[in-house]
């Protein structure tokens, strides 16, 4: 058993992190269907021992990779092979984990059970959006648990969505090489951007897809096979082009920075104006996932967190260096 458990940590890949609703405890996904759940206050506490880097609690989620993740004011939600379900955070901090819910979007065939590995909050208007395989935005009621509709127009496999909340606007990256603006109020497409086919971020030899997106009001970034760029999302304009040559699998906006991750070890601050301000390395081969606890009701467990291609959730006190690794 224990040379399975090496076996198994030497494999593994992070593929989904989520912060608990206090702020004090990291859930971390990974490809073996397994979630665990992390103390990040006793792993800062100054009485810190190698013990506290461990998972207080591990179970079993999905039957497959746990692709995404998001927490509510109650609830874990975690998305796998074509299903959604639900945990309450309460009963996993007590180690109970019954898991509360499942849902499944209505597929076009009983056969198909594509992966769901984007999950998306929509806070004011108490929504859950899934993408993934099939291609489709999928909008649940958090409330009834019913799915209310489904928005059509990427003909590929969709990666990563992001919210642009004043507007309500969703927006979703995918396979096809585009970015797509959803209106929440009226379930359309509203604004369709094709990354690759602007010159200056174009970059045939990598693909056209588009596999991070973040948004902060009227701007977007973005990246994968094109290079990651600044947008201006009223004009449709890039106006910057960050000189990462590395496709990029999570991106995300951070008070006047821009963080991002992917092939490589290193989590990487932009300017705005496309500066490399600096590349902290982390423990990972590659990076999949990045995430920011912004919790005030836990302001001593302020961090970020890098998972990826290994067994390690990199933590970072502070964005110039590595503090610590948590070990699944």
């Amino acid at each position: 058993m224990e040379v399975f458990q090496a076996l198994q940590r030497l494999h593994m890949t992070i593929f989904s992190q989520s912060v608990s609703p206090c702020g004090k405890f990291l859930a971390a996904g990974n490809n073996y269907g397994q979630i665990a759940i992390f103390s990040l206050s006793a792993a800062l506490s100054s009485e810190a021992k190698e013990e506290s880097k461990k998972p207080m609690v591990t179970f079993q989620a999905h039957d497959g990779p746990v692709y995404s993740m998001v927490s509510t004011d109650r609830h874990l939600l975690s998305a796998g092979d074509g299903e959604v379900k639900a945990w309450l955070w309460a009963e996993i901090l007590k180690k109970g984990c019954k898991e509360l819910w499942r849902r499944q979007p209505p597929y076009r065939t009983s056969l198909e059970v594509p992966e769901i590995n984007a999950l998306l909050l929509v806070p004011k208007e108490n929504l859950l959006i899934l993408a993934g395989g099939d291609c489709q935005l999928h909008a649940m009621d958090l409330e009834t648990g019913t799915f209310m509709w489904a928005l059509r127009g990427h003909t590929d496999y969709i990666h990563c969505l992001a919210l642009r909340e004043r507007s309500p606007e969703v927006l979703s990256g995918g396979e096809d090489g585009a970015v797509r603006l959803w209106d929440l109020r009226t379930a359309k497409e509203v604004q369709t951007i094709e990354v690759y086919k602007h010159e200056e971020c174009s970059r045939p030899h990598n693909g056209r897809w588009i596999g991070c997106l973040a948004t902060d009001s009227d701007w977007m970034v973005c990246g994968g096979g094109p290079a990651l760029t600044l947008w201006h999302l009223r004009s449709s304009t890039p106006t910057t082009v960050f000189p990462m040559r590395a496709p990029q699998k999570h991106v995300t906006f951070y008070q006047d920075l821009i963080l991002s991750a992917g092939q490589g070890r290193c989590v990487n601050q932009w300017q705005l104006s496309g500066e490399l301000k600096a590349q902290v390395p982390g423990s990972s081969p590659g990076l999949l996932s990045l995430s920011l606890n912004q919790q005030p009701a836990a302001p001593e467990c302020k961090v970020l967190t890098a998972a990826g291609n290994s067994c390690r959730v990199d933590v970072f006190t502070n964005l110039g260096y590595r503090a610590f690794s948590l070990s699944f």
